[in-house]
Formats: structure tokens, C-alpha cells, sequence
């Protein structure tokens, strides 16, 4: 229902922010208030989970991190608390790495993670990230924060052209040593790199 808030935070606890929107406070539940600071302006992207005798707002810095909560919650035994526990690290690299070689040691580390549920999450979630820090969720296309959302904005647009995610990891270094303005420059520089 809502993609994200626009707002400034109000208030900040160890388990959630509150994002007042035009005279509206939402109180999102984050992995880590504490990134966030009081009377700041604030773009939250928020995921709401309804269930039988509640309606939760659950809030994430970046789409990115929304996106693996969302593939995480789809994990038999994961709810939306313990997914957030394990994006409270925020060592995202280092999860798919875990889920990628199979290391269940490092995802036991988390609360309320047991050998079990690790195993459930790599047997789930195993080749959903690719090596050159790419995830896909259904059509949409994340790439780890480089800090570059032009870059990132055409990396996501060679993929809806039919690009490979292994394709795209291939020329992504390339494009981070372009100095361009624009989505469209990286995207015309990468399909120039693409087609020769």
C-alpha cells in the first residue's frame, strides 16, 4: 500500500521512528533507529504488514534494504522482527555471502535464529544474489548502495532491456570509473560496453 514516507522524524526509540507526514505521525518500526535523528527530514520506504489483530509499519534507509526484508519474510520461520534484527547488522555483503557459501554459523549468530531456520534461509534465498552485489525481487532490479543513484538508475534500465544481472555485473566496474551526470549517459555507456 505505501512505498514510502516523506516526512520528518519526531521521534526516535530503540524500536521505532516516528515520521511526521503534514500533521500525520506514523510510527515505523526500523532495524536501526538510531540512523536516523530527531527533526530530521527524512524519505523512509516502509513495508505494511497486516495481520489477524495488528497492522505494523516496517521502515528501511534504502530500497535495497527493503527488498531483502522482503525476501527474507518470505522465509518459512522468518517474521518482520527477526528479519530486522538480521538488518540491524547491516552487513549486508556479508549476509548473501552467508547465504551464497552455505555458512550457517553466521546466520545462527542472529536472535532467534537456529540451525534450522539458517538452513531454511540459504536453501530459500540461495542464488536470489549474484556475485557482483546484485539482487533481483521479482522485475525489480537493486544494486548494493555505490552511492550513485544515476548508476544505479542505469543499471536497472539495462536490465529491463533484457540484460543479464551476470552481463551487467561484468561492465558495472567500468561504469563506476565513468565520471557521467545522468541515468541516461551510464545507460548509453553501458550498452556501448554490452555490444561490443
Amino acid at each position: 500500500m505505501f512505498e514510502y514516507l516523506n516526512g520528518l522524524i519526531t521521534t526516535v526509540t530503540p524500536s521505532y521512528i516516528v515520521v511526521d507526514v503534514k500533521g500525520v505521525g506514523y510510527k515505523v518500526q526500523v532495524a536501526n533507529p538510531y540512523r536516523y535523528e530527531e527533526n530530521q527530514e527524512a524519505q523512509v520506504y516502509v513495508e505494511q504488514i497486516v495481520r489477524d489483530n495488528e497492522q505494523s509499519l516496517y521502515g528501511f534507509y534504502d530500497l535495497n534494504e527493503k527488498n531483502i526484508f522482503l525476501h527474507l519474510i518470505s522465509v518459512s520461520g522468518i517474521g518482520p522482527k527477526s528479519a530486522l534484527a538480521i538488518l540491524a547488522g547491516q552487513d549486508l555483503q556479508g549476509l548473501i555471502h552467508a547465504i551464497e557459501n552455505d555458512d550457517v554459523k553466521y546466520l545462527t549468530k542472529f536472535p532467534k535464529i537456529g540451525k534450522k531456520t539458517a538452513q531454511q534461509i540459504i536453501l530459500d534465498l540461495s542464488g536470489k544474489f549474484t556475485a557482483e552485489g546484485q539482487m533481483t525481487l521479482g522485475e525489480t532490479p537493486v544494486v548494493f548502495s555505490s552511492g550513485n543513484k544515476e548508476l544505479e538508475d542505469g543499471l536497472a534500465a539495462l536490465e529491463s532491456l533484457g540484460y543479464s544481472t551476470r552481463e551487467i555485473g561484468k561492465i558495472k566496474t567500468q561504469l563506476e570509473k565513468e565520471n557521467l551526470k545522468s541515468a541516461d549517459e551510464y545507460l548509453r555507456a553501458g550498452l556501448k560496453m554490452l555490444s561490443k
